[in-house]
């Protein structure tokens, strides 16, 4: 049975570097197979910084990182015995973007065997929670919201826009953290704290292609990233990215690129797609980012001052004429 840690939101606050507030963005979820003992310490320690999905065995842990959006699987190695071995090996090699680790709180006759044996299945970071800081840096590596995939895209993204304006960067630093859990653009102007209205003029404006486009190919890009899990189905990877069914993914690959979801699969890598990215949707509009301001809190909208000053006129029109 999966049993989810404490019952806080599934949600944590990132900082905007323009304006010292906070967008919501989505807690990093943390599968694990720990002893019950190790449990009650590890909730607290998620407090305000992740959430934690309680796993009886391997087994289930595989299903959660299956179904959820699984940052990081925590491994006891106290409560994994040689049955469980085989499936270590299947969780490490089905999901290479998602981080195993071994943790030790306590140590017995069996416990460096059973590293040893973890080692072997292809887990490759041993966290000692008896250390001193052992708990801290246990803390500082499942809060980190950034996945992987995440941290690959960013890694490309990022260094592309060039000169690009620190309201574009953070624009699009936001847009890959929030992409996954944010189908909408109108659901990512409200995380980010912007109009929609006001999002799309922006871009409309400065003749770049829309808020919607950049959203529907960033989480093409995460499809891309979780597609290349051996052990993920298409059809988990639309769950995964919270699309209503797998279907709807497919429609949703079709009308950007024009392909099945299987054709998706086999063509792109997330390597290729994210060159797909940049070289269509970034390198040509350099020279518009570098004066392009997407998140300037509290900057009247050009584009409404013009219509609310024609409706203006045309009410003070129509009040004279009558």
């Amino acid at each position: 049975m999966l049993v989810d840690g404490l019952l806080t939101p599934q949600v944590h606050r990132v900082r905007n570097p323009l304006t010292d507030e906070t967008m919501i963005a989505p807690a990093p979820l943390v599968a694990t197979v720990l002893d019950p003992r190790e449990r009650a310490p590890l909730d607290v320690a998620a407090r305000g910084r992740f959430l934690p999905v309680h796993a009886e065995s391997v087994t289930q842990a595989i299903r959660a990182v299956r179904e959820r959006p699984v940052n990081t699987v925590l491994l006891s190695a106290n409560q994994i015995d040689a049955s469980q071995l085989a499936g270590v090996s299947t969780l490490v090699s089905g999901f290479p973007g998602v981080a195993t680790v071994a943790v030790v709180s306590r140590y017995s006759i069996n416990t460096t065997e059973r590293l040893l044996d973890l080692g072997a299945c292809g887990v490759r970071r041993v966290l000692d929670l008896n250390a001193r800081d052992g708990w801290q840096e246990l803390r500082a590596l499942l809060g980190d919201p950034t996945t992987p995939v995440a941290a690959h895209i960013r890694g490309r993204v990022l260094p592309a826009l060039d000169t690009a304006t620190p309201s574009c960067r953070s624009y699009f630093d936001a847009l890959i953290r929030l992409a996954p859990s944010t189908a909408t653009v109108r659901a990512l102007a409200g995380r980010i704290g912007v109009s929609p209205s006001t999002l799309m003029s922006r871009f409309f404006r400065a003749r770049l292609p829309s808020p919607k486009r950049y959203l529907a190919t960033v989480r093409l890009l995460y499809a891309a990233g979780l597609l290349r899990a051996p052990a993920l189905s298409i059809a988990d990877a639309a769950y995964r990215l919270e699309y209503s069914s797998p279907q709807s993914f497919g429609r949703h690959v079709r009308s950007v690129l024009g392909i099945t979801a299987a054709a998706f699969r086999q063509r792109y890598t997330l390597e290729t797609a994210l060159e797909h990215f940049v070289a269509r949707l970034i390198v040509p509009y350099r020279s518009v980012f570098r004066t392009f301001r997407p998140l300037d809190y509290g900057v009247p909208d050009p584009g409404h001052l013009r219509e609310a000053f024609r409706t203006g006129v045309r009410r003070a029109t129509t009040r004279y004429s009558g």
